[in-house]
């Protein structure tokens, strides 16, 4: 190794997942855990039938203060996303996506509604970026800060009401996306009814003091376990959930993806505010005419997982598109995948094939998710 080579930094809980057995990785500039002893299959299928514990500080957490009015705020937001930012009411979270001049996707987060600012987490490979593109972007209306003094924990599974409100009384009634700002021993938690499972669950922002001591009292109920990253993605895979740098990046516009959904009224053609978005040209246009190609669910047939890079082919030989995210799907107990393929070829049932090894393996586009979420609404 190079004297280059960046140090990883550690999470607020590096001990307590080292105690606990964890195999740890880099990742995004951290040292992660990748799984505990019982390996990534028990935690994917614990995480679905009961609760999975996720340590996710390497995200980054970022306040949005206005420096002259809420409104000047939430105008400046929505210049940089294709989302209704105006329309969240205080104490709900929405799904966001900050976007290019040319319709890319620069990142994809979560923003909340806090009243008098904005609560942001943004994934762990782009924080400097975002946290820059925003400090210029938003230089006349917010003040952009980094939260150092908090790390993030995700409790997922439909036994996650009941483990948290054991703590936390007021997290039972919470519906899908709010926010509520709670007591735990002293400290506050930000708690959002959110996660990137497929599952219910939540995100616990918490102060670093009080980490271990929350984490612990957690794990030590039945139904929590300890789940490492490698779950944490074959479960975002079933539940069709993009990951940033592989199924989305600077390439892919938010309707290519499949992100429509995420596009309000309010910010489409005959909206009340309309277009007014970095690449608003091309993601309207797409909206209404169809993108080229279209993020797709594909189930290969057979055991072996296609994985990303794999090129598709169209049964003829022509090459139309390539996967961007697969593997084994503990819960549909067969490999499935996601990737990008022309329009043309994008409908439920079509058949492709995928290059595997150097042989061509058939497997048919799907509709995404591959297993129902269970958010509660």
């Amino acid at each position: 190794m190079s004297d280059e080579t960046p140090e990883l930094r550690q999470l607020p809980l590096h001990d307590l997942h080292v105690r606990l057995g964890a195999r740890m990785v880099p990742f995004a500039g951290w040292e992660m855990p990748v799984q505990y002893p019982a390996g990534v299959m028990k935690e994917h299928l614990h995480t679905r039938a009961a609760a999975g514990l996720f340590d996710v500080s390497h995200m980054g957490q970022l306040l949005l203060r206005p420096k002259t009015s809420m409104d000047d705020l939430v105008a400046g937001f929505e210049r940089l996303m294709p989302v209704d930012v105006a329309g969240l009411p205080e104490g709900r979270q929405r799904y966001g996506l900050l976007t290019n001049e040319t319709g890319g996707i620069l990142d994809d987060l979560m923003f909340t509604n806090r009243g008098d600012h904005f609560f942001v987490v943004v994934n762990a490979a782009r924080v400097a970026e975002d946290t820059a593109h925003l400090r210029e972007e938003l230089r006349e209306v917010a003040e952009v800060a980094t939260v150092e003094s908090r790390g993030l924990l995700a409790l997922q599974g439909p036994a996650a009401e009941a483990a948290l409100a054991r703590l936390v009384p007021a997290a039972a009634a919470m519906r899908f996306m709010d926010f509520i700002a709670a007591d735990w021993q002293g400290a506050e938690l930000w708690i959002s009814r959110s996660g990137y499972t497929g599952e219910d669950g939540y995100e616990i922002s918490v102060p670093l003091e009080t980490m271990a001591a929350f984490a612990e009292a957690l794990l030590a109920m039945e139904e929590v376990a300890p789940v490492g990253l490698g779950a944490r993605d074959s479960l975002r895979l079933e539940a069709g959930l993009c990951l940033y740098g592989h199924d989305i990046d600077t390439t892919t516009s938010p309707v290519e993806a499949g992100l429509g959904w995420a596009i309000q009224k309010a910010r489409r053609a005959g909206g009340a505010r309309a277009g007014g978005f970095a690449g608003d040209q091309r993601i309207l246009r797409e909206l209404e005419a169809g993108p080229e190609r279209l993020r797709v669910g594909l189930r290969p047939e057979g055991r072996a997982p296609m994985r990303e890079g794999t090129d598709l082919f169209a049964p003829d030989g022509t090459p139309v598109g390539r996967v961007t995210s697969g593997g084994f799907g503990p819960s549909v107990e067969a490999p499935v995948a996601m990737g990008y393929v022309a329009a043309s070829q994008a409908a439920p049932g079509t058949h492709l094939l995928g290059e595997v090894r150097g042989r061509r393996l058939a497997a048919t586009v799907v509709p995404l998710p591959f297993r129902p979420s269970t958010y509660k609404r």
